[in-house]
This record gives structure tokens, sequence and C-alpha cells, in this order.
């Protein structure tokens, strides 16, 4: 059901003019300094480095272009966009999350989106006080999938709908990319490269985003999702996916 700070004004457009304060709220939300554990997880990259899948920095970077194309990227990126044009209508931003709770192939990539969401609803809440981010978790008992959670946010907050898309993916391809840096292993350097050719990617995945029909759309990734299922069974683990 919806509550009445549901009827507060609509958010803003994705071309909304963005201010420093609102710019400084998505740079503090999407740092690896915010508590939300991100860097406990690869999105089943561990596995696929254990077996020779990934290797070097070439293969890095199409293993992530893969994810923000294919995989959970494209999928995330329509979930904020949707829930960041649905903020000002409870029943239709409670739909996204809904959907967004079901939405993950493998146990761990499950674990993944929502332990990471409800840590931003938690941390987002108490240094950005917001009663209809309030309301919102606690009609779903605090547990909303990241990109949910931080498209809601981003648009109460008033932060431009491209930027906190592009941002949320870059992010999401950085904490891989890093995990890689540390599983492959590759040197800093290799990293920063492999990020830099992932421009491209990135771009591509947020105009999909932008552009999705969350009836429509759907992934075919099934080795990205074999890779995190058998990641549940390795005998040596540093992440959690």
């Amino acid at each position: 059901m919806s509550t009445p700070t549901d009827a507060a004004a609509p958010p803003p457009t994705a071309g909304a003019a963005t201010d420093t304060a609102a710019l400084q709220r998505l740079l503090t939300w999407l740092s690896p300094a915010y508590p939300v554990g991100a860097y406990t997880y690869s999105h089943g990259l561990e596995r696929a480095v254990e077996d020779g899948a990934v290797r070097d920095r070439a293969t890095l970077a199409a293993f992530v272009g893969s994810v923000l194309q294919a995989g959970a990227g494209r999928i995330d990126g329509a979930l904020l966009v949707a829930a960041y044009r649905a903020a000002g209508d409870g029943p239709a931003l409670d739909a996204v999350a809904d959907l967004a709770a079901a939405w993950r192939g493998t146990a761990e990539t499950a674990l993944e989106t929502m332990a990471q969401g409800t840590a931003f609803l938690r941390v987002t809440r108490a240094a950005w006080p917001d009663q209809r981010l309030d309301a919102f978790a606690a009609r779903h008992g605090n547990a909303i999938a990241h990109p949910v959670a931080l498209g809601a946010a981003a648009a109460w907050q008033g932060v431009d709908l491209r930027l906190a898309l592009f941002g949320f993916l870059s992010a999401f391809a950085a904490n891989i990319v890093s995990a890689g840096v540390r599983l492959v292993p590759l040197g800093q350097t290799d990293g920063q490269i492999a990020t830099a050719t992932l421009l491209p990617a990135l771009e591509a995945a947020t105009a999909a985003a932008l552009d999705a029909d969350l009836d429509r759309i759907g992934t075919a990734a099934p080795v990205l999702d074999l890779f995190s299922l058998r990641h549940e069974t390795q005998y040596t683990r540093l992440f959690r996916s």
C-alpha cells in the first residue's frame, strides 16, 4: 500500500540540473568507501579465474563487458531506471522492488544485490534522512535490491538519472575489475587500463537501460550464471560471489 509520502512531487527528469550537493551524494554512494560491502563480491569472477577463463587484462575486460551488456548489468540498469521513474508512485515502485528481489539466476548473485541494497538503505537513511525512503524500506522489511534502492534515493535526492545510472554501472564494473586485479593477479595499472577500455560497454549499457521495457527485457548469459553456481562449491574462496 502507498503512504501519503508516496504522493510527493515527481522525481526530477533525466535532464535535471545537477548541483554540487546532489553530485556529492552520488559520488559518496558509489565510492568503494561507502559501507555496502561491495569488495566482498566478485560476481562469479573468482570461479572464472579458477577455471582459466579469465587469465589476463583482455579476458577480464571481456568478462566485465559481458556482465554489463548481457548479464546483471543489463537488468540492474533497467531496474534502477524504473525505480527512479516510479519514485512518485508507491505501488509502481513496490512492483519494481518485488521484481528485482526475484530477478537473479543464482543464490550468490541474489545475496550480492540484496545484501548491498540493505546496507545502502541503512547508511543512506542515517546520513540523508528522507521519510519517503524510510517508508519504502519499511514496506519491504528493509530488504531491497541495490539498484532499486539507489534509483529511488537518487530520484528523491535530486540526482540526475543518467548520471546515477552511468555511475552505478561504472562502480559495479570497477568492483569486478578490482576483484580481478587481486585474483588473476594483475598489476594496478593493468586494472585501470581494463577499466578504461570498458567505456563503450558502459555507454551501451546506459543507453539500453534508459530505453528498456521491464515487461520485455531479459538476459542470455548462461556461462556467467554457471560460474556463479560453481562458485558456491568452490573449495577455496575469497569472495561471497
